[in-house]
């Protein structure tokens, strides 16, 4: 299929049932969509022609139990979300990525013949492009040339995954282009977690990149990281007459990295005083029997969060009994049990360096404030936190009334209301594929 043929492509019936599936059956929201792809298509026409093309999408996430559990081998409970990343693309004979991201006003070019680490494409695109390729190189994928407009809706800081969801992307362009779509997400999310650790520059975990790629709810035991299990969680929150809504409170993640890389070394230097490696590797009575030797050698904060660490690893557990037994309202208290421990013992809700900006501290007492005759609510911080959004389950008669409030306090259009995405990353077309 040529670039010009999208806008038409996308109100047949086959891609209107795609979209269906990955962003719900509102009209309005499918003609959004529809419009999306077609900009996107002429967008990718005016920047490199009217070629053969594929698309791809690849969803944002939420995080739903285990608040920085994933780096130090815990359990997490996440969801892909109906927010995405989507690109047009086409391979070339050149060896070269030439990336174009709506975010950005220049491409991103990526020469593929040299895989090496750039000093000078830290913490950007360009890292990640050239990561994945080396990694699907190590591990005896293909990787080849090719050019792509891209655009996302998952917005950057938005405690959405923008990074994962960009990570995963590229890695379903290489798949789909040069190997058949042979990598599993399982290993596509992987692939993205080395590009970010190695060549992009940032210690995340693998949480974002699995729930990515895989998508649905999902339940992924890192006990094993390079193994991760990952589990399907068959429940619908909506069923439940409940809406998701994330809330950006504002503020910049610009200069956190070292806020988001203490939390893991911290937990790890406790469980190295220990005799473990990673915070699994030990216990609460263990922790708490050393307490006198730890506040000596890796100080309280470490404690505290390796703390939160094994109860809220815990509580993922105690989180999917419950869905599986439809105790919504269980699930919810364990969503404030998260929320309260990650702001008392993780403390990951404002930056020590900036003490006076606390736009997550600021929501969650809005919220708790709005919603104190309401019962049966949940609320708490999302995501990597220090700065950026939080997250709030409320039934559905009381949205309206929360995101007016809420935007009208924190100003702009602060609250966005979320739907589960059944599906991760996925080619919608394949320009392989005859019409």
């Amino acid at each position: 299929m040529k670039a010009s043929q999208i806008e038409k492509w996308m109100k047949t019936a086959s891609a209107t049932e795609q979209l269906t599936t990955l962003y719900g059956k509102r009209q309005d929201v499918v003609n959004y969509q529809q419009q999306r792809y077609a900009t996107l298509a002429k967008q990718f026409i005016e920047l490199f022609g009217d070629a053969d093309v594929s698309i791809v999408s690849t969803p944002g996430r939420t995080e739903i139990g285990g608040n920085h559990t994933d780096h130090n081998h815990g359990r997490v409970l996440a969801a892909s979300v109906n927010l995405d990343s989507i690109a047009v693309i086409t391979p070339t004979e050149d060896n070269t990525v030439v990336f174009h991201s709506d975010a950005f006003d220049a491409p991103f070019c990526v020469d593929l013949s040299d895989l090496t680490i750039k000093e000078s494409e830290i913490e950007s695109t360009a890292a990640l492009i050239r990561g994945i390729a080396a990694r699907f190189s190590e591990l005896g994928h293909r990787i080849g040339g090719f050019q792509a407009c891209m655009s996302s809706d998952v917005l950057i800081g938005s405690g959405l995954s923008s990074s994962a969801s960009v990570e995963v992307l590229i890695g379903t362009i290489f798949n789909t282009l040069y190997n058949g779509d042979s990598v599993s997400p399982e290993q596509l999310a992987l692939i993205g977690q080395f590009a970010e650790n190695h060549y992009f520059g940032k210690p995340c975990g693998l949480m974002d990149q699995m729930t990515c790629a895989v998508g649905g709810i999902v339940t992924i035991d890192f006990e094993h990281p390079k193994e991760p299990v990952v589990k399907k969680v068959a429940f619908d929150f909506a069923s439940q007459g409940y809406q998701l809504v994330v809330v950006d409170t504002g503020g910049s993640h610009a200069d956190l990295t070292d806020d988001y890389a203490s939390i893991p070394r911290e937990m790890k230097a406790v469980a190295s005083v220990l005799g473990g490696q990673v915070g699994r590797d030990v216990s609460l009575s263990n922790v708490i029997d050393a307490v006198p030797q730890l506040r000596e050698k890796v100080g309280d904060r470490a404690i505290l969060r390796l703390v939160h660490f094994l109860m809220d690893n815990e509580r993922v557990v105690q989180q999917v009994a419950a869905l599986a037994k439809g105790d919504f309202y269980r699930f919810l208290e364990l969503v404030l049990e998260s929320g309260r421990s990650s702001y008392m013992w993780l403390q990951n809700c404002f930056s020590t360096k900036v003490p006076q900006e606390q736009g997550i501290p600021l929501a969650l007492m809005l919220t708790e404030h709005f919603l104190s005759d309401t019962e049966h609510v949940a609320w708490r911080v999302h995501g990597g936190g220090f700065a950026g959004t939080i997250q709030v389950f409320l039934p559905v008669e009381n949205v309206d009334a929360y995101v007016r409030h809420i935007n009208k306090t924190l100003g702009g259009q602060a609250a966005k209301v979320l739907t589960i995405r059944p599906e991760g990353t996925r080619v919608i077309h394949s320009h392989s594929k005859s019409e």
